[in-house]
Formats: structure tokens, C-alpha cells, sequence
């Protein structure tokens, strides 16, 4: 079975390389000469744990290739998976489907052409499932079907593409294990053809006993943003009980574990933080209340979660602020800032507490000392004014306080005494809960995290 994926982002290049460690013959396909130059040279765009070493291991076994050319990839494919982004439109909360349909109107262009020119040193066309893995409004599968109709009614002839639907669910920093042993695959195929091609492309995870959700393509979209939704609603919730629990001298992570036994509720994400970010939940939950007006069927419960998600990431850097003496006594001194991706293991700053915590910060007068493990070469280009340092002990020296924003696992097992020492004052704002509190306080440190006494 022969694979393209199309857009060698996060969804679109774990998804290739999965699929050949799986031994399907696949092509990853993207128009951007350079990403491809590097991925050919043995270089993933992206940080991805694992994922560079999983894509040589398929390249060596001639599984897995690199092209520019639609044409050439194409040929002989069963499938094609479009993974290209989505993002908000620029000043509004629309998803941007553009480069969805670019990508498809050029699979039509291409399948039309072939149609066109037969030769007979190829094999006749093959039905070609068209499986669309970017996250898309509810109705994309209709409006691109209707694409579809309309381009073979000009041309007169059908250019044998069966469409489909196939939400991702990964996780960036864990996005290869999700793909391998995933909780369940969501597919909407439109017609027999698309979905007896899906079961063959899945048919390694429904072997394994893995649950197969087959739906309408509507359905499909759906369930793709009303996970999302639902977790960064769970998110929300969990931080605004931590702010309550400041307040009445309650600890947020006993209150999250004790809910957490509840099989209704269940324990994951509901980790107390400055905010959810990401190329995910940001994005999608504003799209998904941008349907959701369209329709004439607001989700009020989503809109709040937007509105305090977007606050409470104010309220970390007010946090920092209040550490350093409150805003006169803040001004004109220094914080060391560890962490500036949305998450551990990913290079990915979309959407970050960082963002916003960072300018508020500098507009408070303070100077920011910055360090990130993966995230360095993306944030000089995102931030201004920031001191960026080679590692988070050299962010700390000279300043007046330091604060946690992204967990990376490297900041745990850095010896806080080493750190101190560097320090104008021992200050430290924990926005993740990494340390704790009494330990802290035992080792004069002024202390202070989310949601515990």
C-alpha cells in the first residue's frame, strides 16, 4: 500500500515516518523546496522526540521518501493524507482552511492531468482515498466533495478520488506513541471505497484491538474539536479551582488527585498551570465557537474558557510581579524566565504562556533573562529586548527572581542551591508546582506556586 503525506509538519511528517515503521511504501509531500532539501539530508523541521531517528531507520529500509513533485508521488498511491496547517485567520477566530483546499485542488490537478495523458509505460489509474487529517471546520468534507464535483463537471471525467475524514489526535512531545497505540482512530469516510481503504491503511491497529470509530465526515470533524474542547475546558476549570484555592488555604493538587479517583472524571489534565497554549486547543476552540455562532448555536461554556485562559496567563505575570514587591517595587529589576515553549519536549512556542507573560513583564519595567531547551531559535524572532542565556543557570545570574513557566524535566534536577547562588535575592515562582513548597521554604527560599498553601 502506497501512502503521501501531504505537509511535513507535526501531524503530517509523525504521521509519514509512523506509517513506513509500519511498512507501507510512503512518499511525504510538501511544497517548500527547503523543508524538503533537509528532510532528504536527514534533518526533521521539527522536535519531536524520537522522530529523526524513526525517519532514518524508514529511509534505510526504503520505506520512506522525500518530494516537491505532486505528480510523481502520486503515482501508484492508494492513499493521500492532507496534514497541512489551519490556522486562525489573522484578527478574527475563523480557521484558515486555504492551504486545505490548495492541497486538494492540486490532488484534482494532478489526477485530472494523469486522466488526461495516459501512457502506456504506467499502469492504469487507481481510485485514490483522500483523507483529510488537518483539523477543519465541521463541513470542509461537504465543501471539498463539492469542489470535487464541480472540477469534474468543467473537465468531464472523474478524477477517482474518494474522499474522506481522519482526525489526529497526538500530543507534540509524545505525538509517536500516541500514533503507534492510540486510544481510538476516528474515521469518516464518505463512501464504500474510502472506507474499505481506511480499514487496510488502520488495519495493523484494528488487529491489535484498537477502538475503530467509523462516522459520517461531519462527525468526524466534530469529535475532533469537541475533544479538544472538552480537555481545555478540564484544563481551565482545574486553574481556576487553584486561584480559589489560594484563596482559602486549600491545595489544588490534593483537591485534583481526590477528584481525579472519580472514573466520571479521571486524573489527566488536571495539572494546575499558567495557561493552556499550543497549535491546538488556542486555535480550535475559537474555531469551534466561530461554528458555533455561524449555526446559531453558541457554546457559552467554550467562550468563558477562552476568555479565562487568555486571563489567567495576566494573572501569572502578576504573580511574578507581586514576588518582586508589587509593580513600583518591581520596577527596574531582573527575572530569569525557564521555559518558553507551550511544553516540555517540543520546540513549539504557538501560543505559549510565554508570550504573554514576557511583554507584561517588560511593560512592568522588568528585564527578562531568558532560556529554553528547544525553543531558543524560535523565540529570538518572537521576542524583543529579551536576554537569551546558553542554560538556566546562567538566565538566573544577576537576576532578581526566577520563573518557572515550562516544565522541562532538565529543570527538576538543577541544583537549586547553585541556582540561589546566582541570585540577587532567593525569589522563585513556580508555575508549573514543580517543587515542593515546605522544601523550598526550608531551604530560604521565598517561594511561590499555584493553588498550594
Amino acid at each position: 500500500m502506497k501512502v503521501v503525506a501531504i505537509g511535513t509538519g507535526y501531524v503530517g511528517l509523525v504521521t509519514g515516518v509512523c506509517y513506513a515503521s509500519l511498512g507501507l511504501e510512503v512518499v511525504c509531500l510538501d511544497i517548500d523546496a527547503d523543508k524538503i532539501a533537509r528532510l532528504q539530508a536527514g534533518h526533521s523541521p521539527i522536535f519531536e522526540p524520537g522522530l529523526e531517528e524513526r525517519m532514518a531507520q524508514a529511509v534505510r529500509a526504503g520505506n520512506l521518501s522525500f518530494s516537491t513533485n505532486y505528480g510523481q508521488s502520486l503515482e501508484g498511491a492508494d492513499v493521500a493524507i492532507i496534514a497541512v496547517g489551519t490556522p486562525t485567520e489573522e484578527g478574527g477566530s475563523k480557521a484558515n482552511t486555504s492551504f486545505v483546499e490548495a492541497a486538494f485542488s492540486s490532488l484534482i490537478d494532478t489526477r485530472l492531468r494523469a486522466k488526461q495523458s495516459p501512457s502506456p509505460a504506467k499502469p492504469a489509474m487507481q481510485p485514490l482515498t483522500v483523507v483529510v487529517k488537518s483539523t477543519v471546520p465541521i463541513g470542509t468534507n461537504d465543501r471539498l466533495q463539492a469542489q470535487l464535483d464541480a472540477r469534474e463537471a468543467v473537465d468531464g471525467g472523474s478524477a477517482g478520488i474518494h474522499l474522506a475524514s481522519n482526525p489526529e489526535f497526538l500530543r507534540e512531545g509524545a505525538a509517536i506513541s500516541d500514533f503507534l497505540e492510540p486510544d481510538r482512530i476516528v474515521v469518516g469516510p464518505r463512501d464504500e471505497t474510502a472506507a474499505a481503504t481506511l480499514r487496510r491503511l488502520n488495519g495493523h491497529f484494528i488487529e491489535t484491538g484498537v477502538p475503530y470509530v467509523e462516522v459520517s465526515a461531519a462527525s468526524a470533524e466534530m469529535i475532533k474539536y469537541a475533544a479538544n474542547a472538552f480537555l481545555a475546558t478540564k484544563i481551565t476549570f482545574i486553574n481556576e479551582v487553584a486561584s480559589l484555592c489560594e484563596r482559602v488555604g486549600a491545595n489544588v493538587e490534593d483537591v485534583a488527585h481526590a477528584i481525579g479517583l472519580d472514573q466520571r472524571i479521571g486524573p489527566d489534565f488536571l495539572s494546575t498551570g499558567p495557561g493552556y497554549g499550543g497549535s491546538c486547543f488556542p486555535k480550535d476552540t475559537l474555531a469551534l465557537v466561530d461554528t458555533a455562532q455561524v449555526e446559531g448555536s453558541p457554546v457559552r461554556i467554550l467562550e468563558a474558557v477562552i476568555d479565562v485562559n487568555e486571563a489567567r496567563k495576566q494573572e501569572m505575570a502578576a504573580k511574578v510581579i507581586d514576588s518582586l514587591g508589587g509593580p513600583d517595587a518591581a520596577r527596574g529589576k531582573t527575572v530569569a524566565i525557564w521555559g518558553l515553549t507551550f511544553k516540555p519536549n517540543t520546540d513549539d512556542l504557538r501560543d505559549s504562556p510565554s508570550i504573554a507573560i514576557i511583554p507584561a513583564l517588560q511593560q512592568a519595567g522588568i528585564h527578562v533573562r531568558a532560556f529554553d531547551p528547544q525553543g531558543m531559535d524560535g523565540a529570538a524572532a518572537l521576542f524583543q529586548g529579551v536576554d537569551f542565556q546558553p542554560s538556566a543557570l546562567a538566565a538566573a545570574q544577576g537576576a532578581d527572581g526566577v520563573c518557572l513557566v515550562t516544565h522541562w524535566p532538565e529543570f527538576a534536577e538543577l541544583d537549586l542551591g547553585a541556582v540561589k547562588d546566582q541570585l540577587t535575592a532567593p525569589r522563585f515562582v513556580d508555575l508549573r508546582n514543580v517543587f515542593d513548597p515546605a522544601a523550598m521554604a526550608k531551604d530560604g527560599w521565598d517561594y511561590r506556586s499555584l493553588g498550594r498553601p
